[in-house]
């Protein structure tokens, strides 16, 4: 009766957006933020007046984590957050928890977070907007709060025009001085602390001009109809109570993580009171690198160009006009590789110009999705053949340099990645939220920064040698089955120190196999 009556609702409400009428209060980016503590510092680091910014790339999971948590307890204004996914666990409670002190003492924190990846417990983010000097907004939300798989996939069914558009969006701006920006989300695996998962990512720590820049797509996103207040989702008067709860929670039940196997003996609490590494960058202690850089990003009405109304904004051309300017080489990591027509010519176009092409991306052991492993499997003798250099990822890796993890955690196999990474002629690096996918190409909205570094670059580089070692990662390559016979896929790689050459895909077990294989077969592509 009950799953009766939700389908019932759903189905009236259509493609209606849930709140659409709510009122909303008007905000935007801070004016002045030179005459913040932040501003004074960041304009005492730069080193001239042309327009540069300063970038510092973050590639351990735990930095990840201590200079978020470290950028909240700075900010003295304003803080804004944008995030696809905010999960109720550790991380994101302590995170949460860093906004409610924030908000305390004065400053106005925003947060905006979509809807699409919510699952049980996530709502705590949306408890904290009681409080007077917080917002939270959710982007594109569902029609249906509760989290039954069933009636959730009944209400996409019936609206997936809406509701498949999604804000992929990860971004973290102070006192609209510093930004953090790049691939991760917030939840334990994202910081690479769960033995579980362990998804290796990026950020970019970036001070000045940029920064400013950053904030005016977050201002653009906020006022979109597409972000709604939470209040309008819930129990008009029950804010004030889901504030006091989850006040009393946190003082009944402060948010420690166990110095345990899952978060490799880290006393985070304690390491986050040091305040490194975001003081030491803001101190110069922990030089920057200062550069020119564009910001990239999507409107929140991207999907309306895909239709012919060009009042919205694209990143993704922009993107591949960046990698199509290689003259020398084209790096790229990316957790999902599915490529377009358009995207196939361009590295077929580089490869006919003798630029070397390198890819990183999952293997079907590390893949976090099965169906998106199943299709980039199409691609991967076609790029082969034309001569791009492909590497997977393994999910047990043989040395842990490079990974943004120890050794003890990566002992568990279960690493992957989660990074969105390319680098041009080793000049220039392109980070933010972008997959090389259908998905992100056409149905969500990115963002990221093209910053022009040779210094950066090469970090990017240093980083992507270490993982595509033999005892890290599998180097595909091609070998015929027997004279003028028909070329057959190899992974090459090193286990104990000894060369192995694989000629049936490595994977976890034959049911991962039979899964790839049969979703291979859906004409699902675009979704991907």
């Amino acid at each position: 009766m009950f799953a009766t009556l939700c389908l019932l609702q759903i189905v009236s409400c259509g493609t209606l957006i849930p709140g659409a009428n709510y009122p909303k209060t008007e905000s935007a980016a801070l004016i002045d933020p030179q005459q913040t503590r932040l501003g004074g510092q960041v304009a005492g680091l730069s080193r001239d007046d042309a327009g540069t910014s300063g970038f510092r790339i973050l590639t351990a999971g735990v930095d990840g984590l201590l200079t978020r948590v470290q950028m909240i307890d700075a900010a003295e204004r304003t803080l804004d957050l944008q995030y696809y996914i905010f999960r109720g666990d550790q991380t994101g409670r302590l995170l949460t928890d860093a906004l409610l002190r924030a908000a305390d003492r004065g400053v106005r924190v925003r947060v905006l977070v979509d809807d699409g990846g919510r699952r049980k417990g996530d709502e705590q983010i949306m408890a904290i907007s009681g409080h007077a000097a917080i917002e939270v907004r959710i982007f594109n939300p569902f029609a249906y709060r509760g989290h039954a798989r069933l009636v959730r996939g009944l209400e996409f069914a019936f609206n997936a025009a809406r509701v498949d558009y999604r804000m992929h969006n990860k971004l973290l701006v102070v006192d609209n001085t510093a930004a953090l920006i790049g691939g991760r989300n917030i939840g334990n695996e994202y910081f690479q602390m769960d033995p579980a998962s362990q998804l290796a990512d990026d950020d970019i720590f970036v001070a000045g001009p940029v920064a400013r820049r950053l904030s005016v797509t977050f201002d653009e996103f906020w006022r979109n109809d597409l972000s709604i207040p939470a209040e309008a989702l819930g129990r008009k008067n029950g804010q004030e109570s889901a504030l006091a709860k989850r006040r009393n929670s946190a003082r009944a039940r402060p948010v420690t993580i166990a110095q345990t196997a899952a978060s490799d003996g880290i006393d985070y609490v304690t390491r986050i009171a040091t305040g490194e590494p975001f003081a030491g960058m803001v101190a110069g202690r922990l030089p920057l690198v200062w550069a020119h850089a564009q910001v990239i990003s999507d409107s929140p009405d991207k999907r309306k160009v895909a239709s012919g109304d060009r009042t919205g904004r694209r990143m993704a051309p922009i993107a591949a006009a960046t990698a199509s300017s290689a003259q020398t080489e084209l790096l790229m990591v990316t957790p999902y590789f599915i490529p377009a027509d358009e995207d196939l010519q361009i590295l077929t176009n580089l490869r006919l110009r003798q630029v070397s092409v390198r890819i990183l991306t999952n293997s079907l052991e590390s893949a976090p999705e099965l169906t998106a492993h199943a299709h980039y499997v199409h691609f991967r003798v076609p790029l082969l053949e034309a001569g791009v250099e492909l590497h997977e990822i393994r999910a047990l890796l043989g040395n842990a340099r490079g990974s943004g993890q120890t050794a003890r955690l990566s002992r568990y196999g279960n690493y992957a990645l989660h990074a969105k990474l390319t680098v041009i002629d080793r000049q220039k690096l392109l980070i933010g939220s972008m997959n090389y996918d259908q998905r992100s190409r056409h149905i969500n909205t990115e963002i990221a920064v093209i910053v022009d570094s040779a210094a950066l670059a090469q970090q990017t580089v240093a980083r992507f040698e270490a993982m595509v070692q033999p005892v890290n990662a599998y180097a595909l390559a091609l070998q015929p089955r027997h004279a003028g016979g028909r070329a057959a896929l190899v992974w090459r790689t090193e286990e104990n120190g000894v060369v192995v050459v694989y000629r049936r895909e490595p994977a976890r077990n034959w049911w991962h196999r039979f899964q790839v294989r049969l979703l291979a077969m859906l004409p699902i592509e675009s979704e991907l």
